[in-house]
């Protein structure tokens, strides 16, 4: 049976009317979610720990900005726009002593409730608005005139009108104009970090970086290697967001599509579909929420080597100067590899 697919006659503003709403944290979602909220005519006030960089936007942007605990304690729905590993601390310290029955909590990942780094008491409304995209699509859709889809789950509902505040946030962030499905914490969770790991990030770079490497390794010129592995993939990619796969192979050649159905499933073999298989056991038996959590106590070791050896592949020294000649795409600079994309 399909899902249902809520969209705007299915969502009312009128059940955020009169509520104060607190972002806390004003990156990438927590932005995109406050700004398009208060021109949906909520009241959102932000909040930020002392020193935050974000204040001085955020209070360019238009809004009251309060430290984090005076956020939780004015408002009555409060979104936690915060990275998973900062969560936490941040529960403890400034969110939990601030919690009265019938307030609401708002996660934009199910990743601290499902893995029970937060355990919120149980007489305040715990819910998800979750849209399939960066914060600022989500904010440049809004702005002209449509949407992001988005999930909503609900994990507690003592006030009984959990699901109606789910609804009417996706309807003020934008998501309703291009659908919402209703899902659970842990659903979200772990489908989530199974496409990041195996298809989205982990998957799509490994196998740029190595469709490179066999080409540079084999004498190719390496700005051939880059047009081939990665320039041409947001083409193909686009051609099936548009019309699936089926769509995609009916616009390429039918050498492409030989090579399509006959190469790909060797290279993509059941080797790939078992470890993928223990990639997904380990997000469900928590194995890697527990792994990254540690990565995050013991101060980011791994990680930081790990992403500083991904700056430094040659695939980012072609693509820079590449892109540089191509005046239509917009540069920008990012981190440490400061590669203009």
């Amino acid at each position: 049976m399909p899902a249902k697919v809520y969209i705007d006659k299915d969502a009312n503003l009128k059940d955020l009317k009169g509520k104060t709403l607190a972002v806390l944290g004003f990156g990438s979602q927590g932005h995109a979610h406050a700004l398009n909220l208060k021109e949906s005519g909520c009241k959102v006030i932000i909040g930020l720990y002392k020193g935050s960089k974000s204040r001085r936007v955020a209070k360019q942007k238009g809004f009251e900005v309060f430290d984090t605990d005076e956020a939780v304690r004015r408002a009555d729905i409060i979104m936690v726009a915060l990275p998973d590993t900062k969560q936490a601390a941040c529960f403890k310290k400034d969110i939990e002593p601030n919690l009265v029955k019938g307030k609401t909590l708002v996660f934009s990942h199910g990743f601290s409730i499902h893995f029970e780094t937060i355990v919120p008491p149980k007489n305040v409304d715990i819910i998800m608005v979750a849209p399939k995209g960066p914060g600022h699509i989500v904010r440049r859709q809004f702005l002209e005139g449509k949407g992001v889809p988005a999930l909503i789950a609900v994990f507690q509902n003592p006030s009984r009108k959990a699901k109606k505040i789910a609804l009417a946030w996706a309807k003020g962030i934008g998501g309703t104009r291009a659908g919402v499905l209703q899902t659970t914490f842990k659903e979200e969770t772990e489908t989530d970090l199974f496409g990041e790991q195996t298809v989205l990030c982990g998957g799509a770079t490994a196998l740029v970086q190595a469709g490179y490497e066999v080409l540079v390794e084999a004498g190719y010129q390496p700005e051939m290697a880059y047009f081939e592995c990665l320039h041409e993939l947001k083409l193909i990619v686009d051609l099936m967001n548009e019309a699936g796969i089926s769509g995609m192979r009916f616009s390429i050649s039918e050498t492409a599509k030989w090579g399509d159905v006959s190469v790909g499933p060797k290279i993509i073999d059941a080797s790939v579909k078992r470890r993928m298989k223990t990639a997904l056991k380990e997000i469900q038996n928590g194995k890697f929420a527990k792994g990254w959590v540690k990565e995050y106590e013991t101060g980011y070791k791994r990680y930081n080597k790990l992403m500083k050896d991904g700056e430094k592949h040659n695939i980012e020294k072609v693509g820079a100067r590449l892109r540089g000649l191509m005046p239509w795409m917009k540069k920008r600079s990012v981190g440490g590899a400061q590669a203009a994309y």
